[in-house]
């Protein structure tokens, strides 16, 4: 990956993180307040199941800033990617898990069925994007692997000359 790749993708993912601190910190108190209405428990849950996306996209945000670095620096293909990927997959996860309970606490409402069968669709479609990155993983996975093959053929190579 080229160097300017990586700036353009680091400067979308630093601008990525400032939008979602301010969804924090200025957007939450105003749906807050908006959600006045609501029973106390069904208000503290909707904005709750918010926060955690905001979480997850920021995590994910953290773990390809790490990425990066480690394509920058050439390591990116050993065992500190993993750690990473993994938490990618979680957060992923995690998102699209939080997108199916807003599905669900919105059934009982007002809100038109189409309105939460897209919801849940979306929750498939970010279930989909985890399981992208889980065979991305192995990919990887098997990168290392022939990697460390590479290595050590090279040097019994560099024994034996």
């Amino acid at each position: 990956m080229g160097s300017l790749a990586i700036v353009l993708l680091r400067v979308v993912i630093a601008l990525s993180f400032a939008g979602s601190l301010f969804v924090q910190f200025w957007m939450m108190p105003i749906i807050w307040n908006d959600l006045s209405e609501l029973p106390d428990w069904l208000r503290v849950t909707a904005v709750l199941l918010l926060i955690l996306e905001v979480v997850a996209l920021q995590v994910i945000a953290v773990c390809i800033w790490q990425l990066l670095t480690l394509v920058r620096r050439g390591t990116v293909f050993s065992d500190a990617a993993f750690r990473y990927v993994d938490v990618v997959i979680g957060a992923i996860t995690a998102g699209s898990v939080v997108t199916a309970v807003i599905a669900v606490m919105l059934v009982p409402g007002e809100i038109a069925p189409g309105v939460v069968g897209l919801i849940c669709g979306a929750s498939l479609v970010i279930a989909g994007v985890a399981l992208v990155v889980y065979v991305l993983r192995m990919l990887l996975k098997q990168a290392v692997t022939r990697e460390v093959e590479a290595e050590h053929l090279r040097s019994e190579l560099d024994e034996v000359i």
